[in-house]
């Protein structure tokens, strides 16, 4: 689980200070579960009345995804999703292309077969981003 104390050692060594919209930004993310933009974050806050700038949301995201404490998702509309990484389970993702959906999935054989590719060609598995975009039958 991350921890605040980690937000706060994070956005230090990127150069800003640990505001209260900051820290703001990150539990609402958690809270919100899921996959998520920027703006939906944005707008998540301000119907609860927090005093929050867009560029805070849009930068602290950025600062919280370059170091490993949320997750950044592309899917091919150029808009970003992100998800609290709060622990160290891996899972995939598919994307339904007719709905817009992020199914989480995690598939021990398929992970088994990637490092067995992986080390066929003499490679030690760094990390890998699964995606799979699917339509509905």
């Amino acid at each position: 689980m991350k921890t605040n104390t980690q937000l706060k050692q994070i956005l230090q060594s990127e150069g800003f200070r640990y505001t209260p919209q900051r820290q703001m930004v990150w539990n609402e993310l958690r809270k919100m579960g899921g996959h998520h933009d920027c703006e939906e974050i944005y707008d998540e806050l301000k119907s609860k009345g927090t005093r929050v700038s867009r560029a805070t949301v849009y930068r602290t995201i950025d600062v919280l995804a370059r170091n490993g404490m949320v997750r950044k998702l592309e899917v091919g509309d150029g808009i970003a999703r992100y998800e609290a990484k709060e622990d160290e389970d891996h899972h995939d993702h598919m994307i339904c292309l007719d709905t817009g959906d992020i199914i989480e999935f995690y598939d021990e054989e398929l992970e088994r077969l990637q490092e067995k590719i992986v080390e066929k060609h003499g490679y030690t598995l760094v990390k890998h981003v699964h995606q799979l975009f699917v339509k509905k039958k």
